[in-house]
């Protein structure tokens, strides 16, 4: 078992939530005290899931989590995009992030499976 925050996954979850903390001054107050709060706080739910899920022998059940989790995710940056709170430049790296992490738990949730059929 690799320690979690060496893994890929881990990393480019952190850097999401980077991303978004480092822009977080620059969105008006309303929407950094809603939008962006649940946007971080989606973001440390995936950091804490992949602890979690890395382990755990059952790790199928935690990564699907952590795949509603991203997609919620992805639904508030293109919610803050459209509502113009935030770039589109700013916007394509935060999406670019998020589309890895969830490419990346996809692998994961694909290799767990084969794993326990294969048992």
């Amino acid at each position: 078992m690799a320690i979690y925050s060496n893994l890929p996954v881990y990393k480019d979850a952190y850097s999401l939530l980077l991303t978004v903390s480092r822009q977080s001054p620059n969105i008006p107050k309303d929407s950094r005290y809603t939008l962006v709060q649940d946007l971080k706080r989606c973001l440390m739910d995936i950091l804490v899931m992949i602890y979690e899920a890395n382990s755990t022998f059952d790790k199928e059940v935690v990564i699907s989590k952590m795949r509603r989790k991203i997609v919620e995710a992805q639904v508030y940056l293109r919610l803050l995009v459209d509502m113009r709170q935030v770039s589109e430049g700013w916007y394509a790296t935060a999406a670019a992030q998020s589309a890895s992490v969830s490419k990346q738990l996809a692998a994961w949730q694909k290799s767990s499976h084969d794993r326990q059929s294969q048992q």
